[in-house]
């Protein structure tokens, strides 16, 4: 299948990077610290949602915000050696314009910089939790992506793995691309859904980026 786009926006974790073995060992630690039963802690999607969302489901409002700062030194100090890039990461991101991708992600920009930092991707443009007010599945993030880039939401293409980022992605009326790397792809509706970003490739055209994806 082949996509015209104008702009790529990428989710960061689960979609360019995996740090799933790190994010679970530091949300289980925030919650024996917090005293949250594992059974109210497996109820709670983790994926593709910010952090504050997370522990507001989690804890009472007068708690969320210290706890989000836990969270963050956590994560941030298990960057190393907990991050790696999923396949096809590296090669689909050198083919493209720098100033026609993006890395959209429901993490804050401390802990997103230190993701794509260890593992040596240099995103032109990233925006992250701190910079919106309503995270995935509200369409707010992929829309402010696509203003910074000065290019209409129509002409977006979103790379996600997690359903919150593809309704996201649906209701700011782009065409989703969906990765079954951490849900099956019966889980996930969107445009094309393919195994990883290996099955995509892009070339650049005047004013734009053809995309091929092998569902």
């Amino acid at each position: 299948m082949k996509i015209h786009a104008e702009a790529l926006l990428f989710d960061n974790d689960g979609t360019l990077i995996s740090s799933m073995e790190s994010v679970y060992r530091c949300w289980r630690r925030l919650a024996q610290e917090y005293g949250i039963t594992a059974e109210k802690f497996e109820q709670v999607e983790l994926h593709g949602r910010p952090a504050a969302e997370i522990i507001a489901d989690m804890l009472p409002a007068e708690r969320v915000a210290e706890a989000v700062a836990r969270i963050e030194e956590l994560e941030v100090s298990d960057v190393e050696g907990g991050v790696v890039l999923l396949p096809g990461t590296r090669e689909l991101l050198e083919s493209l314009p720098r100033d026609r991708w993006a890395v959209v992600t429901s993490a804050g920009r401390r802990l997103a910089g230190a993701r794509l930092a260890e593992v040596g991707i240099d995103a032109p443009t990233v925006i992250a939790a701190d910079d919106i007010t309503r995270g995935k599945p509200d369409p707010e993030p992929f829309l402010l992506a696509a203003a910074k880039l000065g290019v209409d939401p129509a002409r977006c293409v979103v790379f996600e793995d997690a359903p919150a980022g593809l309704t996201a992605g649906r209701a700011a009326g782009m065409t989703t691309v969906a990765l079954a790397t951490t849900h099956t792809a019966g889980e996930l509706v969107a445009d094309v859904v393919v195994k990883d970003l290996s099955a995509v490739s892009a070339q650049a055209t005047e004013g734009g980026v053809e995309i091929t994806a092998e569902d």
